[in-house]
């Protein structure tokens, strides 16, 4: 008998642990695909795990008084040891069911609620019509860079292709701009559906090599460009290929991605990069932007063996492409970046000329990227005196990418020449075209207007691109200007030989203002001269239409610029810092001071002690009246929609809300907003990003991958950007996704910016077109885009290392901050992210002078600003929610993602404003929309939840049922 009952209770014993095992194993493997997948950190994993070990003290207590009840109790009598025994495993797992239900609907939430987010699939015609926008955008964004002896187009037959690449080409980029579920149309097929017949022995040898990409990643970054050695190709390959077509392709790609810049030199990559190439590929010194030496010897094989060779530059980073004119066979070239999942179709098409490239550059292209004006002042500096704080000098100014190599080198051409290889806004054509510029003509209120006519004088159709820029006055030692700033552009449709377009501009003065920060700051146009300039590109003038401007104009609040709510005024003279600028001044007299490396810069003391950390922080003092909350004032969300952001009716909503209600809708923000049952506040998806909507989480999505940001803006189309919006926003109203992580639109600093793929440009003006219109077409569908990020984010290096970025005022206002000025006036944004950088030594997520004084003062904005994901630190609800912060991407709303001080009148208050930015923003979007609000206000993870938990407690009655049944049998004497 006693061994029977040892016996009962190891294995009850057993049954417990087992349990609790099999919980510890699932939850570990779930835990390292989150990680692994990028969607948390191992800080979110800790801290979460902290949390919830709260919740499982109850049931661990009564685990332990279990084990010593039944030890202590076990000889007590069969009767009694069977009672115990049962009643404490029932009650083991009453306790755990009801555990796991207060952690998966408390800390696990959010997390939960995107995991296990059900997405409808996208109808089949709307999937095609964004693959033919893909194809679109691809076709007329890629661009033609060399075509020497008419060398395409080409008959569509056999061909070769060389380079490892060929078999894993550039998508788009890694992170948030990351390629989604659906397999692409790869650059094979993408030649095949074209007509064209690929040598599939070179396919095949690539493939043995190797069939994966080394994978750059958010924490760890495999550079390694896996090329076989020219002595790897066999004489019978060789052979072959030679009389299967002498016509060759190369393709030469580079990868890019969130978390890392390209290496600047790769003979010293940083502790989480690694490249196993072969050897001698690169020198000490040379970039990754540079051809390896095993593509160079793979180019001078096939120069030396076909006679039309073409180049094709996979990648969204300007390379480094000067050598490439040493292969006299070598007779075009071809740039494409990520063409996203269908993009490659139009490869083919390019080809053999049933498209006409049409595409322009969206940076300048130098034989030497050491000759950036920012090569010395970007990537990873520490403070000498505080390792913790990293920091970055804006050190050109306003001379960024081809403003500063036309205003420094333009006017020589000889040497121009020598530095630029392809000025901004440079593509080659199949056919010709001749533009001719009207006379300006002058309007009122500062209104300039002027037609270009564009002439296909060629043999083919084609479509072609009409650039303007202006030139102001510049007066030596005055305001810096650039010579030449891209004022308005636009295509012309598809033109016959033969046919032309006119098309029409308007534009008002103001936009040619510059700022100038004397007198606390302002926009003004100098007297003097001004020229509108028809260009080919950035350097290649074509036709010039001046017209003078007798006195100076001021724009301030007794003459506001158009579009300004407020008159700006200087907000960030704080983050100029102790750096040397570059100035125009006798011709660029301090650029060698200006433009070089720094070195041991040390923190004053007054930057560390004012910086935005949280040892600088503190709650702020409970001022006035606590607002109202908890109000029945029987007032719904709905009642809200399409009403203005100051309607009286937002008081009345926003006091039915409840400080724990305010808390839990600011920090859990992390791809979604939440639910508020008690305003009817539905709850939203927001998922990534600027590729098109996508998750890393959610699995079996059918939405679609488009081309990466610079290609867009490389079809210098904005209809093209606003079909991409468009498509955008139908896809999320079908898939039940309210918000879009993007258009991004930080600028191309430097050529090693690893996220260059995923903005448009170096130029503001391409950048700001391209990103209003894709807002508004996301939003024509109740699609909210959140422009990003919020600003300043040029590089990767350091990005969430409190980096403090130093600039000048001038620069921050008319070169990185200018396209999401446009995407808020223009695109009608209302949605913004925040970026993790400093400006200056103030957090971007909590700076009131970008995100209160400029952003809503200045601009207008209404709408709800949210962070980039919350991995704390110097992150802080509280510090973003006083400055102008709304709400924070977290999954677990820790890390100081759940705001303090709910009995504080101040915080509560800021809390409430937060929330009516939230609120505007969802109310507006398709959440709300007709079919919609038919749908239940309860997810369905919850759904499925309640139904285990009804059928667990069923189980547990009818255990407990059974339990007595067997007392009465075994028991009844």
């Amino acid at each position: 008998m006693r061994k029977k009952r040892l016996r009962s209770l190891f294995i009850t014993l057993g049954i417990i642990f087992a349990l609790i095992v099999i919980a510890i194993v699932v939850g570990y493997f779930a835990v390292q695909s989150l990680i692994k997948a990028g969607v948390v950190s191992a800080q979110d994993i800790t801290s979460t795990a902290s949390v919830i070990i709260k919740y499982l003290i109850p049931l661990i207590v009564l685990l332990v008084l279990i084990i010593i009840g039944l030890i202590a109790f076990w000889n007590r009598g069969e009767r009694f040891n069977f009672w115990f025994k049962w009643e404490s495993l029932l009650a083991f797992i009453g306790v755990a069911i009801l555990t796991v239900n207060l952690i998966l609907t408390g800390p696990m939430v959010a997390l939960m609620n995107v995991s296990q987010a059900q997405i409808n699939k996208v109808n089949q015609p709307t999937v095609q019509s964004s693959n033919q926008v893909s194809q679109d955008i691809a076709g007329e964004g890629t661009v033609l860079l060399r075509n020497s002896d008419n060398n395409l187009p080409m008959k569509a037959g056999k061909i070769n292709v060389f380079g490892w690449a060929s078999t894993n080409p550039i998508y788009g980029g890694t992170g948030s701009g990351a390629a989604g579920d659906v397999a692409p149309v790869t650059l094979y097929q993408g030649l095949q559906h074209a007509g064209f017949k690929p040598n599939m022995q070179l396919y095949n040898f690539y493939r043995g090599y190797r069939k994966t990409r080394p994978a750059v990643g958010l924490w760890k970054q495999d550079w390694t460009l896996p090329e076989p050695k020219t002595s790897q190709y066999s004489n019978k390959m060789m052979n072959h290929a030679k009389k299967y077509s002498n016509t060759a392709v190369v393709v030469l790609a580079r990868n890019g991605g969130e978390g890392a810049d390209l290496p600047e030199n790769m003979g010293k990559l940083p502790k989480t990069a690694v490249y196993h190439g072969n050897k001698g590929d690169f020198k000490n010194g040379q970039s990754y932007l540079e051809p390896s030496q095993t593509e160079k010897n793979m180019l001078k094989m096939v120069n030396k063996n076909f006679k039309n060779v073409i180049v094709l530059v996979n990648t969204g980073n300007p390379m480094q492409l000067g050598s490439l004119n040493n292969y006299n066979h070598v007779k075009s070239v071809l740039w494409m970046s990520g063409p996203g999942q269908r993009g490659f179709n139009s490869l083919g098409k390019i080809l053999k000329g049933s498209i006409d490239p049409s595409g322009r550059t969206v940076d300048t292209y130098l034989y030497n990227l050491k000759n950036q004006p920012s090569f010395n002042n970007f990537g990873d500096f520490k403070y000498a005196n505080d390792p913790k704080m990293s920091y970055v000098n804006y050190n050109e100014g306003i001379y960024v990418g081809y403003k500063y190599f036309e205003t420094r080198y333009g006017s020589n051409n000889s040497q121009y020449n020598r530095i630029v290889q392809y000025p901004f806004g440079y593509g080659l054509s199949y056919t010709r075209f001749r533009q001719s510029m009207s006379q300006l003509h002058q309007g009122r209120n500062g209104r300039i207007s002027y037609s270009v006519t564009v002439r296909n004088t060629g043999r083919r159709s084609g479509k072609d691109v009409v650039q303007t820029y202006y030139t102001a006055p510049y007066t030596n030692g005055g305001i810096e200007k650039a010579s030449t700033n891209l004022l308005r552009f636009a295509k012309t449709k598809n033109l016959k030989p033969g046919q032309s377009q006119r098309l029409h501009f308007t534009v008002n003065r103001a936009e040619m203002a510059s700022w100038d920060s004397n007198h606390g700051g302002r926009y003004v146009l100098d007297p003097g001269q001004y020229r509108i300039q028809l260009k080919n590109n950035s350097h290649d003038v074509v036709t010039s239409r001046n017209f003078n401007l007798n006195n100076r104009i001021i724009y301030n609040s007794n003459n506001k610029r158009p579009g300004d709510h407020q008159a700006p005024k200087d907000e960030f003279q704080y983050a100029k810092g102790h750096v040397t600028y570059l100035s125009r001044r006798n011709n660029f007299a301090n650029a060698k001071k200006a433009l070089a490396k720094p070195h041991d810069v040390k923190a004053s003391q007054h930057t560390i002690k004012t910086a935005t950390m949280p040892n600088n922080y503190k709650l702020p003092k409970a001022k006035g009246k606590m607002p109202t909350t908890g109000a029945h004032n029987n007032v719904k969300l709905s009642q809200l929609r399409g009403k203005s952001y100051n309607n009286a009716k937002w008081n009345k909503l926003l006091d039915e809300m409840t400080p724990k209600q305010m808390r839990q809708l600011i920090a859990y923000g992390g791809y979604q907003t939440m639910n508020i049952n008690s305003i009817g506040k539905r709850h939203t998806y927001d998922f990534d990003g600027p590729a098109g909507l996508q998750s890393f989480m959610v699995h079996g999505l059918n939405t679609t991958t488009f081309p990466t940001g610079d290609m867009i803006a490389a079809t210098w189309d904005s209809k093209l950007a606003n079909d991409k919006g468009q498509q955008v926003g139908s896809e999320g109203r079908q898939a039940g996704i309210s918000g879009w992580y993007g258009p991004a639109m930080d600028l191309h600093r430097s050529a090693f910016g690893g996220r260059d793929f995923e903005y448009y440009s170096e130029d503001p003006q391409l950048s700001g077109t391209m990103a209003a219109n894709e807002l508004s077409g996301a939003k024509k569908y109740g699609v909210y885009g959140y422009m990003k990020h919020f600003a300043m984010n040029e590089q990767e290096t350091n990005r969430m290392g409190a980096i403090n970025e130093w600039a000048n005022e001038q620069s921050i206002r008319e070169n990185y901050l200018k396209p999401f000025e446009m995407a808020v006036k223009d695109g009608g944004a209302t949605a913004v992210m925040s970026s993790y950088n400093f400006i200056g030594n103030r957090w971007a997520g909590a700076n009131k002078n970008l995100l209160q004084n400029v952003l809503r003062n200045e601009w207008g904005f209404h709408g709800l600003v949210e962070t980039d994901y919350f991995i704390g630190g110097f992150m802080n609800s509280n510090q973003s929610l006083k400055n102008g912060g709304d709400i924070m991407l977290s999954t677990n709303g820790l890390n100081g993602a759940q705001a303090s001080g709910l009995k504080n009148p101040t915080v509560v208050r800021q809390m409430r404003k937060a929330s009516h930015d939230i609120l505007y923003t969802t109310v507006n979007s398709n959440a709300y929309s007709k079919e919609s609000q038919q749908k239940s206000m309860t997810l369905p993870w919850r759904k499925r939840l309640y139904t285990i938990d009804v059928i667990l407690v069923v189980i547990l009655v009818l255990l407990e049922a059974m339990v007595v049944y067997l007392d009465r049998r075994k028991f009844k004497n």
